[in-house]
């Protein structure tokens, strides 16, 4: 079965509203949406929240823009210095690819993180989303912020469905830009509610149906919530695999500030063919670099 017909103009209307009237109380006191960081400040944020819990970034942000308060500051910095400073939020490509964004803004757009759509996704890890969370909550644009929360929420109210499908669709997109305000601040306002309000009420695991504030304009809640055991996806084992396996070799490389022998990463994974493996896979993602005698450095 398909989507249901959309919802009415004027349903939609009263979603919106009732949960940017929500976020307006309930909003968490996250520093990267107080009303004076820099466009530059919420790139930082968009670039750690991927995949990332906030509460595992508020420190490391904070840390970042301290050490590094504009793209020039950034650009100008040591690679080992920024894959260091990543620290253990995970990923850590994601150090290599906001230090090439920023070279990219130092030397193309006069240190000053772009406006246009098009130059967002020029830069070094800057998708489709990132691109539109960057517009709307940096400079107030209307943008389509389509998220793994925004997409679950739209997917109860409208679909009356458990969960968005496995991957974003032509159709999720048609459906959010129905909610968009016109007006560029409202739009942004909603994006960023939309965003709160699946992370904190409308959980994917435990949602507050009972504490909602659009229980009555959900078709989900309407529907009786079916399928929600049906609908979770079995967590990504983590012990054992290659991944924390490139995390640990990491940890032993930032630990250093310059070559570590061989024997120290021997000593932290044993087993020789992952070990090798991952290695190989730092060198080729630039998080390392290896040195004669089989030693190993961070990228200078």
């Amino acid at each position: 079965m398909g989507d249901p017909a959309p919802l009415t103009p004027a349903h939609r209307r009263r979603v919106v509203a009732t949960i940017v009237d929500w976020y307006g109380t309930n909003a968490r006191n996250l520093p990267w949406r107080r009303p004076e960081v820099t466009p530059w400040q919420v790139m930082i944020s968009e670039f750690m929240l991927q995949q990332t819990p906030v509460e595992r970034v508020r420190q490391p942000w904070q840390s970042w823009v301290d050490r590094w308060p504009s793209p020039a500051a950034l650009a100008s910095a040591s690679t080992a210095d920024a894959v260091r400073a990543w620290g253990r939020l995970g990923y850590p490509r994601r150090a290599i690819r906001l230090q090439q964004a920023a070279r990219m803004i130092t030397a193309e757009h006069g240190g000053r993180v772009p406006d246009r759509r098009e130059d967002l996704l020029r830069l070094p890890g800057v998708g489709a989303y990132t691109a539109a969370a960057i517009l709307a909550f940096a400079y107030g644009r209307r943008q389509v912020v389509l998220d793994t929360n925004v997409r679950r929420v739209l997917a109860r109210i409208a679909g009356g469905q458990a969960a968005a499908a496995a991957v974003p669709n032509v159709a999720e997109t048609i459906r959010a830009e129905q909610f968009l305000p016109r007006d560029a601040g409202r739009a942004a306002r909603w994006a960023v509610a939309s965003m709160e309000f699946g992370a904190l009420v409308c959980t994917a695991r435990s949602p507050n149906c009972a504490n909602c504030p659009v229980a009555t304009l959900c078709r989900w809640r309407r529907a009786g919530s079916p399928s929600l055991a049906g609908d979770r996806r079995p967590g990504q084992r983590y012990a054992g695999t290659d991944r924390q396996c490139r995390g640990a070799l990491l940890a032993v490389l930032r630990a250093h500030d310059g070559a570590v022998p061989m024997s120290d990463l021997q000593a932290c994974w044993p087993d020789e063919a992952q070990r090798d493996r991952a290695l190989a896979s730092l060198v080729a993602d630039g998080l390392a670099v290896r040195l004669p005698g089989r030693n190993y450095a961070l990228p200078a």
